[in-house]
């Protein structure tokens, strides 16, 4: 009977310490990521800003090719915006799940 017993406190030990191990690897990793995520979206806003002050100047050329990359330059904008938006409101419902799971407890 006390075998039994050591051996499953034994195993136990030996999963919560395994479980320990996956959750300081995996909450390291989520953190990192979640900073690299941050990082590209203060770029982005760089970037889109700069492309904003180019788009707002007149042009004084009016050349076919001129056109077309002020125009691909305003889709890339819209481009950034949309990535940069997406990913923010990941953070946002995020941080709007943690203060549902804090309310109900």
């Amino acid at each position: 009977m006390i075998t039994t017993l050591s051996i499953c406190l034994s195993l136990s030990i030996l999963f919560l310490v395994l479980s320990l191990y996956f959750n300081v690897k995996f909450s390291l990793i989520i953190l990192k990521t979640q900073e690299s995520i941050e990082e590209s979206l203060d770029i982005l806003d760089e970037k889109y800003q700069s492309m904003s002050k180019i788009l707002d100047k007149p042009i004084f050329f009016d050349s076919i090719e001129v056109r077309q990359v002020i125009n691909d330059i305003k889709g890339s904008r819209d481009a950034v915006l949309y990535v940069a938006n997406s990913l923010g409101s990941i953070d946002e419902k995020a941080v709007e799940e943690i203060k549902i799971s804090e309310e109900s407890l």
